[in-house]
């Protein structure tokens, strides 16, 4: 059994009675560093979850905050597979493919208003025909709003399986969205309001017409001193302060990355919320990182074209799949692998250019469940992180995971950060599912290794993923661009 697994079994059988939350920060009632002068994160992206979430998706997010003690836990996109059949009814592929969008609650699809309003006009008496067809517009309205409740509670009960480990132990959360939980039929508004509804959500109230200028507090966090700059439903940021808790030393930003692109392909994030990333430094006074589901198109800077006989070669994904490519190891840092294509958008947004000129130094993505590397371009470090969930494809069990960030006071813009695997932290799949998306390639490690849980078993064999002191070109904790 794992310290993990013994400190979970403890707690579950009362050998360990303190209540207090496992957060250092919630404790502090504000994102801050400790009095040892670390701070730390946990990223889960992509747990992709139907109503029914897969235990082992629940352990594993159980067991990573037990090894790991974050300050605060980071969903970065897709926790909902808004594709799952529970979701038939009120499913949309695209945002524009259903009158749902954007008014949610008075939308009518316009095959059953259109089969309404027919029978009405079918009728013998032609006024009470139109009677009728006014009726069948409410009647499909009414259903159409009973529909999406349904949905509403299917959502509810897959955030409270995937919240419900961060809730006991008293650890703040924040949220983004992916590609695929718009699809259950919930706009990312509704979905903000219902992760709100569980203590600890850092989440925001946001409105299109509000400004993004002035700090607000965040009183579904349980963070009384906690404040935060909202944009929109999945777009905002969160100072962090020194261990003092008098000034902010960086801020954590949540990006929407939007979803698909008319034109083909994957969207990117709007304009408003290029505007606020551009913004967000000077609000916080101090250098930020962001987290977001979608990959970028620089990715493919940190891989090396190569010939399709290449070991290990992958494809790249619609504007770069006129190539295959291996990770560029002279750019990709230790424990880096990649298992498949970057699937980012086709055309570039300029997000990467405000990345640069606002002086970000860090952007960590999912999306792509079965890669897992990190490596610099141009001076921001750009990483991505394998999907933590069992609903859907990804890696061999063992190699799902969350991911650790380590900041340290003394050089705050070069975390480190190490994933921390299922197969580590929890052990065997309880899941009798046929996993056939292993992994095409998984380099082995080189150079040292630290264990950000000090804990060396999960070293053990080179099987934990570690990408250590990244960003060293960065200067001191008070430098800003």
């Amino acid at each position: 059994m794992s310290d993990a697994q013994d400190l979970m079994a403890a707690r579950r059988g009362g050998a360990i009675e303190d209540d207090r939350p496992l957060s250092v920060s919630a404790r502090l009632g504000r994102l801050q560093f400790h009095r040892s002068g670390k701070f730390r994160v946990l990223q889960f992206a992509d747990a992709q979850e139907g109503p029914k979430v897969s235990a082992d998706t629940v352990r594993l997010i159980a067991a990573a905050c037990d090894a790991a003690r974050p300050d605060l836990v980071v969903f970065s996109g897709n926790q909902i597979a808004g594709y799952d059949s529970a979701y038939e009814k009120t499913f949309r592929k695209r945002r524009w493919s259903t009158r749902l969008d954007p008014v949610y609650s008075a939308g009518l699809t316009m095959s059953r208003w259109v089969g309404d309003a027919i029978q009405g006009f079918m009728k013998p008496d032609h006024s009470e025909g139109q009677e009728d067809a006014q009726g069948g517009k409410d009647d499909a309205a009414g259903r159409r709003e009973r529909e999406l409740g349904d949905s509403e509670e299917l959502v509810r009960r897959t955030i409270s399986q995937l919240v419900a480990p961060l809730v006991e132990r008293g650890i703040p959360f924040a949220v983004t969205y992916g590609n695929h939980d718009f699809q259950c039929g919930l706009d990312t508004d509704r979905l903000d309001a219902i992760y709100r509804e569980f203590p600890g959500c850092l989440n925001p109230e946001s409105t299109a017409s509000a400004g993004y200028g002035r700090p607000r507090p965040l009183p579904a966090s349980g963070l009384g001193d906690q404040r935060g700059y909202a944009c929109e439903p999945g777009t905002f940021a969160l100072p962090v302060a020194d261990e003092y808790g008098r000034q902010s030393v960086l801020g954590l930003v949540l990006l929407d990355s939007g979803d698909y692109d008319r034109r083909g392909g994957y969207g990117s994030p709007s304009k408003r919320a290029l505007d606020f990333l551009g913004r967000v430094p000077g609000l916080v006074g101090q250098r930020s990182m962001v987290f977001q589901h979608m990959p970028l198109p620089q990715f493919y800077r940190l891989l090396k074209p190569v010939p399709a006989t290449t070991a290990n070669a992958i494809q790249g994904y619609r504007s770069f799949d006129s190539a295959c490519y291996t990770l560029d190891e002279s750019k990709a840092l230790p424990g880096s692998f990649l298992g498949e294509g970057v699937s980012c958008p086709d055309h570039d947004s300029g997000e990467f250019a405000i990345l640069r000129k606002s002086g970000y130094f860090a952007l960590f993505a999912g999306h792509d469940h079965r890669n897992g590397f990190v490596g610099d371009v141009d001076g921001v470090t750009l990483g991505v992180t394998p999907t933590c969930g069992f609903g859907s494809y990804g890696p061999a069990p063992a190699k799902r995971a969350a991911r650790l960030f380590e900041f340290d006071i003394r050089h705050p813009y070069r975390p480190r950060t190490q994933l921390l695997e299922f197969g580590r932290l929890v052990g065997r799949s309880s899941s009798h599912k046929a996993y056939t998306f292993a992994l095409s390639h998984m380099p082995v490690s080189k150079g040292d290794a630290f264990d950000l849980l000090r804990k060396p078993g999960l070293l053990a064999g080179g099987l934990a993923t570690l990408l250590a002191g990244f960003l060293a070109s960065h200067g001191s904790s008070k430098r800003r661009r």
